[in-house]
């Protein structure tokens, strides 16, 4: 969906930012009608506390947001954008002091309040509209948004209508908006040209699996983003009972998150090279479907013993690593949706990673904090490892035991990046599970702009 920031020419209402501290003073240096209207709807800069201001007219003159205090903005993220609902039709101006950072984070929040998922049904988007901040890049918020709108359409769409095919079709334009090479591997010459894991996965959909492969940039270090395709998850033999299957049109959260962020960079127009693949299937029951103790050849050569068909993301995700690893680039990372553990051990807001370089792993926390994209970092550890190694293969896809999850779960990937010097995996949910400010109840994108902040300094650009 179209993003845009008002007119910073145009005439424009002021909304007041007003911390709890100084809402007494706000209220004394307003004018003998809106200090009386203050006065008798009770302002006291409460967090989230909004009112608009009459003018001589009657038409609001602007608004007024309370801003509570420090503690209570820590409790939450985007604080600014709850007003923009409320608000009327037309331009507005942020009044009140902002550091930049929290000015970014102001104009990124009202741009993403703005989303709706109209596919199915009309949604107005919010009238109001803002002038960018000064000092802000509006230029780069808008890719920004854009590319976290592309991520939550994609998660939204439900799966009858985002197989792999449709899949491939969004990545397919995203590649051509930005002139990027595309190529797609389907069906059986998967088999035929070494990726055997993705094909047991999705051989039983009658929707065929497939690897998408998209390389932009010709110059500057090498990114590459490896996203989970999976585009419904069924669970496979060991099929999910229905509670658990409800929300699996998202299981492809990591596939549009990488999308989403490559958008952006693409966008930005970032010096690097820049690759990203996506193992796009569906895991269905059928009659060819891949089973309980079957034991897989994967393209690294290891072989996987199945002991759970429903811990198919993995599968998928190490093929398409291992095909990264190949080319040994600068930087590799994974987003999946891959493991309830990592919900229960953080809960749907953060987004847990995993890096053994204490450089990438310091950048990535430090842009999460900076630009409200909150991480998490969790261990590769290392005395887990023999939880994923079974007596007669090389791998066991789903160790029993039922503890650390999260974990075993990102070491069964690292045994696939075997020649890249760094690598991050992000566990992430890629759901908002109730509407909170700029984010409505839906798809999400999780890490993502992290990631883009932390770029630079990780790569040297």
């Amino acid at each position: 969906m179209p993003f845009s920031f008002a007119d910073p020419a145009a005439s424009s209402r002021p909304l007041h930012l007003v911390e709890a501290a100084e809402a007494a003073a706000f209220i004394a240096a307003r004018g003998d009608a809106e200090r009386a209207w203050l006065d008798a709807l009770g302002f006291t800069g409460a967090l989230g506390q909004f009112h608009l201001l009459p003018g001589a007219d009657g038409a609001p003159a602007g608004a007024v947001l309370g801003r509570g205090n420090a503690a209570a903005r820590r409790r939450g993220r985007f604080q600014i954008a709850r007003a923009v609902a409320d608000l009327p039709a037309g331009d507005w101006h942020l009044e009140g002091d902002l550091d930049p950072r929290e000015a970014e984070e102001a104009a990124l929040g009202w741009l993403l309040a703005t989303y709706r998922f109209a596919r199915y049904k009309s949604a107005k988007a919010p009238g109001a509209r803002l002038k960018a901040p000064a000092g802000v890049d509006a230029a780069r918020l808008l890719a920004i948004a854009e590319g976290e709108a592309l991520t939550r359409d994609l998660i939204n769409t439900p799966a009858a209508d985002m197989g792999p095919a449709e899949l491939e079709n969004a990545f397919t334009a995203l590649g051509q908006r930005f002139c990027a090479e595309i190529r797609v591997i389907r069906g059986d010459d998967l088999l035929a040209q070494g990726f055997p894991m993705i094909h047991a996965v999705g051989r039983a959909s009658d929707r065929a699996p497939r690897l998408l492969d998209l390389n932009w940039g010709e110059a500057g270090p090498r990114l590459t983003l490896v996203g989970k395709g999976v585009c419904f998850d069924t669970g496979g033999l060991d099929i999910k009972p229905a509670a658990s299957m409800g929300l699996m049109k998202k299981d492809m959260g990591g596939a549009a998150t990488v999308m989403g962020l490559a958008h952006m960079i693409m966008a930005l127009g970032l010096k690097l090279r820049l690759r990203v693949l996506v193992p796009a299937v569906e895991n269905a029951v059928g009659g060819n479907a891949f089973r309980p103790q079957d034991i897989l050849e994967s393209r690294k050569g290891l072989t996987v013993e199945i002991n759970n068909t429903d811990a198919e993301g993995r599968l998928v995700l190490a093929d398409a690593l291992a095909l990264a690893d190949e080319e040994k680039p600068d930087l590799m990372v994974s987003m999946a949706t891959l493991t309830g553990a990592a919900r229960v051990a953080v809960g749907p807001d953060l987004a847990p990673y995993f890096c053994d370089d204490e450089g990438v792993a310091a950048a990535l926390s430090a842009a999460g904090a900076k630009v409200a994209d909150p991480l998490w970092r969790l261990p590769f550890w290392e005395p887990y490892e023999t939880m994923i190694e079974p007596g007669i293969a090389d791998l066991d896809n789903a160790p029993a035991g039922g503890m650390a999850g999260s974990i075993t779960a990102a070491l069964f990937l690292r045994r696939f990046v075997t020649e890249t010097p760094r690598y991050a995996h992000f566990d992430i949910y890629g759901w908002q599970p109730k509407a909170e400010p700029a984010r409505p109840k839906g798809g999400v994108g999780q890490g993502a702009r992290a990631l883009l902040e932390a770029l630079p300094g990780v790569l040297g650009l």
